[in-house]
């Protein structure tokens, strides 16, 4: 046990001694007080034994102001330490049991909140405890706690205070005088020598010495006793006074304890007071935040009396009706879902107001279901407009009045989806079901008219351009006109009038087409994505926080005129997401077309299922109708597969934003249109592959190669522009590698032209064509085309010339076999059969008269063999001069080299030659 005392250390106390035992240190371990510094032994102060220091045991401690608390505490794992556990206060004690006074056991209680059961190492230590708790119990408390239990032996009757701090300064004392020594001073050192030196014997005779000294002693005792006597009186007085002065201190003495005990209650009790301050402090506190809670809670739960009444009796047919009733559905929202402590819905009244909040809201819930229901139904049920409004043009009617009547619900339709999600979907499934019989019945009118305008432009036939164009023309887009919709490209329309690739009447019809196409695939967008943007608002398929970029241009009204801001914000298309062409990918969307789609989020996927779900509910029959569509017109006209592929393309890549649902519809429609496009490319190959031309007449150019031209132009003129331009070049390679077989077949079968003249003709007006393309897939295919065309010229002049000067030729063809048997060229001429003399007779025999009739006859063959459509007589004529001459400079020099010095030549020069040609081409 370690006593802490707030009195400080009295002066000339050594702080190493214990201020118990006031010895220094000993076998024993000591314990500094933390407050005071001064050190006790543990056996001194009460604390178990030093065997038991790794046990649990108590620490009763003081501070100043004196109060005193006993600590639980146990040695630190490190073993150089102690820590506290607990703590109570000594005025909290109530009661200490010893259990037995007789019996000795080591088991005590200490009633404090509650009682605390303890267990010492050893009797001793119990009863060395439970003495100090009586000690300190009166030294400290005016209130004591009962000891019970407890031997009589261990409580001593304390009547002072401050009776242990005597004790223990007296204790002091008698230390203190026990050990100090004081040495003589110089005046007691003279008087002493002065006295042994009077007395002779004192230095040999101590004896002597001693008895003199004591009657010496004798007779100032008497005197003294003597002048006592004689002050008698004096000593008398003095002993009353100091009686007197006893009697007033312990008076004094007496009142300072009266007073010490007095304000020792007055400490107690204003310790009390100030525990019960403390408390009024926190009760006020608490019954101040229990106040703004309830305040704050009334502020959340309270419905203003107007909100009610529209909750209950609003009209929901009118636009101020409307928004009263909106705001009270948000207050009503806002109380029910408000912030409040989980405790604080347990209240009575709290559930009492929440359970009328529940009435109140499935009472509006109920009557706006019921108006929105009857609504929906109302609406799909309605004819709505015909499409005998457009009679003059293919136009889908539009629901503007349909979606401003319903787009001023969108908020409440919000709540509801908030407060009640299944019924919120019973009520889109409503609307889905109602507009959908709506959509179904205008779509199928609408696409049959477009068909219908099909047929009638085709059975008018000459009045196709009076009648029909310029309405379709002013409500079309050209085919390449792509700028407005984000691509680059020449912003002109097909003009079939200029391509003969068809009849006048199919011509027209494609011109016809194109545009009804267009205006079709416009209109379905317009309505689709109408559709589309009112849903997302309505239905809140995207929540207000979400960020979107509304697009800037607004929707024409159905006469042309622009709509108003109020107008277009419901069904003008809007950018749902901004995309940077970075976070695009490419998409395969099978049949080898590829499209460009945004990068998309799991929130943007979720939020695209829903769009596309709501939309193929409330457009069923879409993609089926315009399947249709399209197959009726590619069973008109194969051709029509190009412009459906252009526009469909087009307008895929207008709505290649994910959450549009008109971006898949037409996405597979467009595989379907790719497919018909590469069927129209397979009849075309067969067609070429199962080409007669007729054997009675000269071949010329080949049907087939006059068709590839022409559609090569009608699709380069389709196709300018459009990003499926690689789905024509593929086409193009197909149909360029049938095209060369077949031409190489004619040439071969073909009896009345020669094989080479048809091959020259036919490839030279594919390079020709394939050159005025341009187009770098065909380069390789143009290179071919211009080396089959050279050759086949080349092998026709040879062929047709063959050796215009037959017996020269053949005579310098021997001239040439005795070079090659060793003979030079100069000793050629001294063999009789290649002398001078016959040289000079083969010449004879080519007069320049002859030779221009030859060639006359010669330019009438080529005239004759070759068509007037490539003409290439010229080319074949000019060709047969250089070749013509390149033998005369041989036979030129042969002469030169074998006959030297003979001044033999041929009867005409190049000249002649020239002149000869030129005549023959300037009269034909």
């Amino acid at each position: 046990m370690a006593l802490e005392s707030d009195d400080d250390l009295e002066p000339g106390v050594d702080v190493n001694r214990c201020r118990q035992c006031n010895k220094e240190e000993g076998d024993s371990k000591r314990m500094q007080c933390d407050l005071c510094d001064a050190w006790f032994h543990l056996t001194c102060s009460g604390l178990l034994s030093d065997a038991t220091m790794n046990e649990d045991f108590y620490l009763n401690t003081m501070e100043s102001p004196v109060k005193v608390y006993i600590y639980h505490v146990k040695k630190s794992d490190r073993g150089d330490g102690h820590k506290k556990k607990m703590a109570w206060l000594l005025r909290d004690l109530r009661t200490v049991d010893g259990k037995s006074p007789e019996k000795p056991t080591a088991e005590f209680d200490l009633l404090f909140e509650k009682v605390y059961k303890w267990m010492a190492s050893s009797v001793e230590d119990k009863e060395t405890f439970i003495s100090s708790l009586w000690r300190l119990s009166h030294r400290f408390l005016i209130q004591k706690p009962d000891f019970i239990n407890i031997p009589e032996r261990l409580l001593e009757d304390i009547k002072d205070p401050h009776m242990l701090r005597e004790k223990s300064q007296s204790v002091d004392d008698i230390s203190i005088e026990g050990e100090d020594y004081q040495a003589l001073s110089a005046k007691e050192e003279s008087d002493l020598e002065l006295l042994m030196s009077e007395c002779q014997v004192a230095i040999s005779n101590a004896e002597v010495f001693t008895e003199q000294l004591s009657k010496q002693l004798s007779v100032l005792d008497g005197a003294n006793i003597h002048s006592i006597m004689g002050s008698e009186d004096q000593v008398l007085n003095l002993m009353r006074l100091l009686d007197d002065g006893i009697r007033e201190a312990e008076q004094i003495e007496n009142k300072l304890d009266s007073y010490d005990n007095i304000l020792a209650s007055v400490k107690e009790q204003m310790e009390v007071m100030r525990d019960k301050d403390t408390l009024l402090t926190v009760r006020n506190s608490n019954h101040q935040r229990l106040l703004e809670e309830l305040e704050n809670l009334q502020k959340k739960l309270d419905l203003d009396l107007k909100y009610m009444q529209a909750l209950m009796d609003g009209d929901l047919t009118t636009s101020q009706g409307i928004k009263e009733c909106t705001e009270a559905a948000q207050a009503l929202y806002q109380c029910m879902n408000a912030d409040i402590h989980p405790s604080l819905c347990k209240l009575g009244a709290v559930e009492e107001q929440q359970k009328y909040f529940k009435k109140l809201l499935a009472s509006f819930s109920k009557r706006l279901i019921h108006h929105l229901n009857n609504l929906f139904i109302h609406h799909g049920n309605e004819m709505g407009e015909t499409l005998s409004r457009y009679a003059g043009d293919i136009r889908m009617p539009q629901h503007n009045l349909i979606h401003r009547e319903l787009v001023i619900y969108a908020d409440l339709m919000l709540w509801l989806k908030k407060v009640d999600e299944p019924v919120f979907h019973e009520l889109s499934s409503v609307y889905m079901g109602s507009i959908k019989k709506l959509y179904t019945r205008e779509i199928s009118d609408f696409m049959e008219s477009a068909k219908q305008k099909l047929v009638t432009a085709k059975d008018s036939k000459g009045k196709l351009g009076a009648s029909t164009l310029p309405r379709l023309t002013g409500s079309s887009t050209s085919l390449t006109k792509i700028e407005a919709r984000g691509c680059s490209g020449s912003s002109h329309s097909v003009d079939s009038s200029g391509l003969k690739y068809g009849s006048e009447l199919d011509i027209a019809m494609r011109s016809i087409f194109d545009q009804v196409l267009e205006k079709v695939l416009s209109e379905l967008e317009r309505v689709c994505i109408a559709e589309q943007d009112f849903c997302f608002k309505f239905f809140h398929l995207i929540d207000k926080n979400q960020p979107s970029e509304e697009n800037p241009h607004k929707e024409s009204g159905p006469h042309g005129e622009v709509a108003s801001e109020a107008e277009s914000e419901v069904w003008v298309a809007k950018q749902t997401y901004s995309t940077a062409d970075s976070e695009y990918i490419t998409e395969n969307l099978g049949e080898g077309l590829m499209q460009k789609r945004p990068t998309v989020t799991n929130r943007m996927r979720q939020i695209n299922d829903q769009v596309r779900e709501m939309m193929a509910k409330l457009f069923p029959l879409l993609e089926d109708e315009l399947d249709n569509f399209l197959t009726h017109a590619d069973r008109q006209d194969g051709m029509y597969s190009m412009y459906m592929l252009v526009r469909m393309s087009q307008h895929v890549i207008n709505n290649q934003d994910m959450s549009s649902y008109l971006s898949k519809t037409f996405g597979n429609c467009l595989i379907k249109v790719k497919r018909n496009f590469d069927k129209y490319i397979e009849t075309m190959m067969q067609a070429v592959k199962e080409t007669k031309v007729s054997k009675k007449t000269r071949c010329g150019i080949i049907s087939f190669v006059h068709n590839f031209e022409d559609f090569a132009n009608l699709a380069e003129a389709i196709f300018r522009g459009s990003d499926r331009h690689a789905d024509l070049d593929k086409a193009y390679t197909k149909l360029v590698g049938v095209v060369f077989e077949q031409i190489d077949r004619v040439a071969n079968e073909h009896q009345k032209t020669p094989k080479e003249v048809v091959l020259m003709e036919n490839f030279h007006r594919l390079f020709s064509t394939l050159s005025h393309l341009k187009n770098a897939c065909l380069e390789n295919d143009r290179k071919v085309a211009k080396k089959r065309y050279i050759d086949s010229l080349n092998a026709y002049t040879v062929n047709l010339l063959g050796r215009p000067l037959e017996k020269l030729h053949i005579f310098f063809e021997g001239v040439e076999a005795r070079k090659s048997a060793g003979v030079k060229y100069e000793e050629v001429g001294y063999q009789l059969a290649f002398s001078k003399q016959e040289l000079r007779k083969v010449i004879k025999e080519y007069p320049g008269k002859e030779v221009k009739k030859n060639l006359e006859h010669l330019n009438k063959k080529v005239e004759k063999q070759l068509c007037e459509e490539e003409n290439l007589i010229q080319v074949v004529w000019h060709e047969m001069q250089k070749l013509f001459i390149k033998e005369y400079k041989y036979y030129d020099d042969m002469m030169c080299r074998c006959y030297p010095d003979s001044n033999i030549t041929l009867d005409f020069t190049i000249d002649d030659v020239l002149q000869y040609f030129s005549d023959i081409a300037q009269a034909h």
